[in-house]
C-alpha cells in the first residue's frame, strides 16, 4: 500500500489554519492535546483491566550505539563492587551509576513537549521559538505539564498484521487506509483522549537486521495523510516504533510534517520509538486491541520531552 502524500499547500492550509488548536484551552495553555483526557476518560481507561497483566513499549537504552541519535548514551560506575571482599570491614560498600543520553532521534523511547518543534518562528498556540533558549531551556511548554501522569485508553493499529507482512519497508508508511480497514477488522472504537499506537514493524527490522542511519537508508512512519483523523478524533498522544516521519519525503519545505503539523499547530504529544511487536503478540493472543496505558514522563524542568517506559496494561 502506498503512501498518499498530501501536496505541500495542503499541509500549510493544515499547520496555518485548519488543524490548528491554538487558543482552545486559553492562550496559556501548557498541555495541548493532554487535555482530551480528564478523569472520566482516565477512570473509564482504568476499567479496561482484567487481567492485571502488563507490557513494556519501550525500547532498551543502547548504551554501545551511536546510529539514530546525535550522542550515544552513556553509562559508566562511579563506584562498583570490584574492590569489596567477604569478610573485610571496609565500611560502606555500594554501586552508583551515571547516564546521560540525547533521547530525542531515531533510537531512545521518548515523549515530545510541545517545545520541540517549530514553524515560522512559533510553536503552539502561537508563541515564539524563543520561548526556548540555549541559556534557559524551555521557558514554556516544557514537559511538565505531563509528569503527573497520563492514564488512558490505548489502542494499538498492527499494521503488518493487517498487511500480512513482517514489517513495513522503509519508505512506507501507516495511511489512513490502514486504520480505517482496523477499525473495521476489529470493530474498534477510536475516540476523544486515546492514544494512538501505531505499528510498523520497524524495531522488530531493526533487531533482526541492525541499525541503520535513517537519514541515509529511510524510515518508516505515519503518513502526515492521517493529521485530520487525529484532529477530528481528539486523540490525546500518538505514537510508533519509529521516529515517527516517513524518510524520505516528497516536501520542499517541510522537514518532519507529522512533528510540524502535530506539535506547532495541534499540541499534540508525540511518542517515538516505541517497541511495540510484544504489545501486537498480546493483542493478537487475545484479539483485543484496546488497553489501559500509562505514559509517566520525568520531572525535567525547562526540558522538551523525557524518556519514557509506556505500559499497556490488559
Amino acid at each position: 500500500m502506498s503512501v498518499n502524500w498530501p501536496n505541500e499547500k495542503e499541509l500549510l492550509s493544515w499547520i496555518e489554519n485548519d488543524l490548528r488548536n491554538w487558543g482552545k484551552w486559553g492562550n496559556s495553555d501548557q498541555k495541548g492535546t493532554l487535555n482530551f483526557i480528564d478523569s472520566k476518560k482516565t477512570l473509564s481507561s482504568i476499567k479496561l483491566v482484567q487481567e492485571g497483566f502488563t507490557v513494556s513499549c519501550s525500547g532498551e537504552v543502547d548504551f554501545n550505539n551511536s546510529i539514530g541519535t546525535p550522542k550515544t548514551p552513556q553509562h559508566f560506575m562511579i563506584s562498583a563492587g570490584d574492590n569489596y571482599r567477604e569478610n573485610e570491614n571496609n565500611g560502606r560498600q555500594v554501586a552508583m551509576d551515571y547516564f546521560g543520553m540525547v533521547f530525542h532521534g531515531h533510537s531512545v523511547t521518548h515523549i515530545d513537549s510541545l517545545s520541540h518543534f517549530f514553524w515560522n518562528g512559533r510553536t503552539f498556540n502561537g508563541r515564539p521559538s524563543n520561548v526556548v533558549t540555549t541559556s534557559d531551556g524551555a521557558t514554556e511548554f516544557d514537559v511538565m505539564p505531563s509528569t503527573k501522569g497520563i492514564v488512558s485508553k490505548g489502542v494499538l493499529i498492527d499494521v503488518p498484521y493487517i498487511r500480512n507482512v513482517e514489517y513495513l519497508e522503509r519508505g512506507d508508511g501507516v495511511t489512513l487506509e490502514d486504520i480505517k480497514i482496523a477499525i473495521d477488522k476489529f470493530d474498534l472504537d477510536i475516540s476523544e483522549g486515546d492514544i494512538l499506537l501505531l505499528r510498523t514493524g520497524q524495531m522488530g527490522q531493526i533487531k533482526k537486521y541492525g541499525s541503520v542511519d535513517v537519514w541515509d537508508k529511510g524510515s518508516s512512519g505515519p503518513s502526515p495523510e492521517i493529521l485530520p483523523f487525529i484532529y477530528e478524533k481528539k486523540i490525546a498522544s500518538v505514537g510508533s516504533d519509529t521516529g515517527n516521519d516517513i524518510l524520505p519525503n516528497p516536501y520542499d519545505k517541510f522537514t518532519n510534517p507529522f512533528h510540524q503539523v502535530g506539535i506547532v499547530a495541534m499540541g499534540l504529544w508525540i511518542l517515538d520509538n516505541l517497541c511495540l511487536d510484544e504489545l501486537a503478540e498480546e493483542c493478537i493472543k487475545r484479539q483485543r486491541w484496546e488497553f489501559c496505558i500509562t505514559v509517566n514522563p520525568l520531572k525535567l524542568p525547562s526540558v522538551t520531552g523525557s524518556p519514557v517506559n509506556p505500559i499497556a496494561i490488559f
